[in-house]
């Protein structure tokens, strides 16, 4: 294992725990809302930021431990930052800002810029070598601090929001170019980022963190399908609950929903958008849950053709249907309704 990071500490009321594993080889992103933490786990493991407890070990080496008086400073730790704002000298030019890290760890000037050439290529910035930070664009700065933290050949490579910057269409290109170069990488890597489209395209793993705690980890795959709180259930666009099941029915606060299967105890429920059916009146068909609301609020979902309809009863929930539906139904913000669900389109999975 080549990251194992164990982290407590506060800074000012803000308290913060996590701990983390990351192998070779692989990639882990950090996703949380802002004030989550994501930039204070970053920094205390690059060295920025020292921890007040825990103990954070790189290849088998501790460089954190309050308790044994241990703290490597971030110069001599096998880490690779690049960080949102890129933090390139100005005064030099792509080339000599590749070529720093190799000077200062004892390289001649020719063999540190001949490296630096090398990289520039590798990230497709080789165009760029003369140029003077100030006249790159955004994504260009981007490969260029990407190069940089590479020059040294660390055992991990830490990006902190590295997209955020970029608009839409410089964002998907430099997206794709990112992954091939973290493909290459031998050593770990770790990605902050608050969105959730730069996790799922490039991450092996996710590690939530909310309010300065980790509240899930695990593949794309389990996060989306599985998420275990209202901020991923919000970024996946699933309706989440947690209730009290007994049998196939699950109370969710004054609510009770009927669910396929047999289930006992503390549950999480989750209802796909375009499982919910909305009516003007109780609906009389096969649903076997049934609830009356009020519309509160309607988003187009342009790309998708789609409306996403969010309706508050005693359970809120959010729909997803077509602009036809919301034409043939008439429904605008406090418009009455009734939502109904299929008991087959409800998933439950312990809490």
């Amino acid at each position: 294992m080549t990251v194992e990071a164990r982290i407590r500490g506060t800074r000012g009321t803000f308290a913060f725990t996590a701990d983390l594993c990351v192998g070779d080889g692989e990639i882990l992103a950090v996703l949380g809302p802002n004030g989550a933490g994501k930039t204070t786990l970053l920094r205390a493991i690059a060295g920025l930021l020292p921890i007040d407890e825990g103990r954070i070990t790189i290849d088998g080496t501790v460089v954190d431990d309050p308790a044994a008086e241990v703290f490597v400073p971030p110069e001599r730790r096998p880490v690779g930052v690049v960080f949102q704002d890129c933090l390139l000298f100005e005064h030099l030019s792509a080339l000599d800002n590749v070529a720093f890290g190799l000077r200062e760890q004892g390289a001649r000037r020719a063999d540190a810029r001949n490296r630096a050439r090398a990289l520039l290529a590798e990230v497709g910035a080789q165009d760029w070598a003369d140029v003077r930070p100030h006249a790159l664009s955004g994504g260009q700065a981007q490969r260029v601090a990407l190069a940089r933290a590479l020059a040294t050949e660390p055992r991990l490579l830490l990006l902190d929001e590295p997209l955020a910057a970029l608009d839409v269409q410089t964002r998907a290109e430099t997206r794709r170019q990112l992954r091939l170069i973290l493909e290459r990488f031998r050593g770990a890597r770790i990605l902050v980022t608050h969105d959730p489209v730069d996790a799922l395209a490039l991450a092996d793993r996710i590690l939530i963190l909310e309010r300065g705690e980790v509240v899930q980890t695990g593949t794309p795959d389990e996060i989306t399908s599985r998420p275990r709180s209202q901020y991923v259930a919000e970024l996946v666009g699933v309706n989440l609950y947690r209730g009290t099941a007994d049998g196939d029915h699950v109370q969710v606060g004054d609510a009770v929903l009927t669910a396929t299967g047999t289930h006992t105890g503390p549950v999480m429920m989750i209802i796909p958008p375009n499982a919910v059916v909305l009516h003007r009146a109780r609906p009389t068909g096969s649903a076997r849950n049934a609830w009356p609301g009020t519309v509160v609020a309607l988003e187009h979902l342009g790309a998708r053709g789609r409306v996403r309809v969010r309706v508050v009863g005693p359970l809120t929930i959010v729909a997803e249907i077509t602009p036809a539906a919301v034409a043939e139904l008439a429904l605008t913000e406090g418009t009455e309704v009734w939502a109904a669900v299929k008991a087959t389109e409800v998933e439950v999975f312990p809490a």
